[in-house]
């Protein structure tokens, strides 16, 4: 396991930044919550009535009068882009960078495999994007216990387990690209990120494009669905986890295959 606390000692500044960061915006989402409470009625009804940019959002199935609502949107376009852009950045770059960095001889030459490369790498993304999830969780429960608000448990904890698993998702799939990256691996992070993100909300907006929600795991992160029913999408999850396995696996054909410079 050494290339894994190697790998986690390099990222340990990023993963204390981008912690740090979406755990502080949170924060500050859930203490504005108690001043502007008494307005969120008359914000509710204006967002319900802005057409197609509320139905992208699922505003206008949220009471923004409530902290579930009002954690559902805020909060989860948060932790959603956050989450997301870091756990793609940070796969994007795990395998890619040895190429980029000119460290790929001198690790290819060790007595390890590249399967075992491969393996430990993923290993460190996997536990990276755990440990910020367990933080933000921590500081999400703390901050809401903290302006004297009940702490609805099931919609916060099913919201957390959605982003959780996107990040999942976007990490397998970035993991695979970062197999045939030689340089400029945290654009392709962030555009795979990006466009996940748009997708769910042109599904949102269109219903003839509502397949879109089964290839973005965006689409089952949807606040408004989970607060609705009270549960996730096992249908889309389990498409997600297709596609997130599908990517690792391309990850170990083609870094086991690769001319490595």
């Amino acid at each position: 396991m050494t290339l894994v606390k190697h790998e986690l000692r390099q990222g340990r500044t990023s993963f204390l930044i981008w912690t740090a960061a979406i755990s502080f915006l949170l924060a500050v989402c859930i203490f504005l919550f108690p001043e502007m409470k008494g307005q969120m009625d008359r914000v509710s009804d204006v967002f319900a009535s802005m057409g197609s940019f509320t139905e992208a959002f699922g505003m206008d199935r949220l009471n923004f009068g409530t902290l579930t609502g009002f954690y559902a949107v805020e909060c989860g376009n948060v932790l959603g882009l956050g989450g997301a852009f870091y756990a793609a950045i940070c796969a994007a770059g795990i395998l890619s960078k040895e190429e980029k960095d000119k460290t790929a001889e001198f690790l290819l030459t060790h007595p390890v495999s590249r399967k075992k490369i491969i393996t430990e790498k993923l290993i460190a993304v996997l536990i990276q994007i755990t440990a910020m999830n367990i933080v933000i969780y921590a500081v999400s429960a703390g901050s809401i216990a903290a302006v004297g608000e009940a702490i609805p448990w099931k919609e916060i904890s099913l919201l957390h387990l959605a982003y959780y698993l996107l990040q999942i998702e976007l990490a397998g799939v970035c993991f695979g690209i970062s197999a045939f990256l030689r340089k400029g691996s945290t654009g392709a992070g962030l555009g795979v990120a990006a466009i996940m993100y748009f997708l769910n909300l042109i599904a949102n907006i269109a219903d003839v494009v509502e397949f879109l929600k089964y290839i973005t795991p965006f689409g089952y992160c949807d606040g408004a669905d989970i607060v609705s029913n009270g549960r996730l999408d096992v249908g889309m999850i389990a498409v997600g986890a297709v596609i997130g396995i599908g990517g690792i696996i391309t990850a170990y054909f083609k870094y086991t295959n690769k001319d490595i410079r």
